[in-house]
């Protein structure tokens, strides 16, 4: 089959690699579409993967087409979106709830074969089945909107409160409708790519600017949420928070990023500065929140690229040229 694959650090090619097989308790999948993500920007730079080369692509979704001896809930033919995670379900954490921080964390995309490519392979209990209604190609989307699920999971705001999100990507747009089903008082958005941010103003927003301090609101939001992983975005998101508010490091950083707090401020004023690590628990709940159209696939996919051109879809994500960019075998 064909697949793409990062070979080495910077390096992304297509090319056939052995066709997947099914463990006792897996299936495979022939994928309808992949979404690319921050995470694969990092694989390519070398991090998060522990060995190169990886097949990646951990936001998927396609159908059935081969099943283990052992598996009975999931039959040839069935469309299902994947959570990619794995866990050892052993260790401390995730004996204590917690298993998007295992010991031994895993996932298909980053640390085994993923679904960029024609076919992969999956637990069958990390694949979830899709309803008639919903388009295979379009649940791709089913896997991020799981960790931004997560990510008010942690948050666990009161109605009526004044959130700020920094970044209208794919990440941040999906913050974006969560606070305006979750009682927001006011959303704004702040982004320096006037594209993305007129996608959020499309949306609907309270407020959006390429500055924080254009937006009317002295005295700091609730909730601040990065979606960005940028150091000047996070510094400038931190110094925003209001008193007894919240600051959601949502966006993946690169390892070397470092930003300043003020210690007495968080003290003083009551701040929380937390943060939100992948998908834990949301999966099937942001399975259910996309079949009843939480998200509009036309508007948050904005390039649909054969798999032929993934180190040039890599390239054009990591431009912010689009917003959600998927790969169709």
């Amino acid at each position: 089959m064909k697949a793409a694959v990062i070979e080495s650090v910077g390096k992304a090619v297509v090319m056939e690699v052995p066709d997947p097989t099914p463990g006792p308790r897996e299936v495979v999948v022939e994928v309808a579409a992949c979404g690319l993500c921050g995470t694969d920007l990092h694989i390519l730079q070398g991090e998060f993967a522990p060995t190169l080369p990886i097949v990646p692509g951990h936001e998927f979704a396609g159908e059935v087409v081969g099943v283990g001896t052992q598996v009975t809930e999931l039959s040839l033919g069935d469309r299902v979106a994947v959570d990619p995670s794995l866990y050892c379900h052993e260790c401390r954490y995730c004996r204590t709830g917690h298993n998007n921080l295992c010991e031994r964390w895993a996932a298909i995309g980053v640390t085994t074969a993923g679904g960029a490519a024609q076919y992969a392979v999956a637990p069958a209990a990390n694949c979830v089945r899709l309803p008639e209604h919903i388009r295979t190609q379009d649940a791709a989307l089913v896997e991020p909107l799981s960790c931004a699920v997560r990510g008010y999971d942690v948050l666990r705001t009161r109605l009526g409160a004044h959130v700020l999100i920094y970044g209208s990507g794919t990440m941040g747009l999906m913050m974006l409708e969560l606070a305006k089903r979750t009682g927001a008082a006011s959303v704004d958005v702040v982004d320096i790519n006037a594209q993305r941010l007129s996608t959020a103003q499309l949306l609907g927003v309270s407020g959006s600017a390429t500055n924080a301090a254009e937006l009317d609101r002295p005295q700091g939001w609730d909730v601040v949420i990065d979606a960005t992983g940028n150091a000047a975005a996070i510094q400038d998101g931190l110094d925003r928070v209001a008193k007894a508010g919240t600051f959601l490091q949502f966006g993946v950083a690169d390892y070397a990023t470092r930003v300043t707090i003020d210690p007495y401020r968080v003290y003083n004023q009551e701040i929380t500065i937390t943060g939100s690590m992948a998908v834990l628990h949301s999966f099937e709940r942001a399975a259910e929140l996309f079949a009843a159209g939480a998200l509009d696939p036309e508007v948050f996919i904005s390039d649909r690229l054969p798999l032929a051109d993934y180190p040039q879809a890599l390239e054009q994500f990591a431009s912010g040229v689009g917003r959600k960019i998927v790969v169709v075998p």
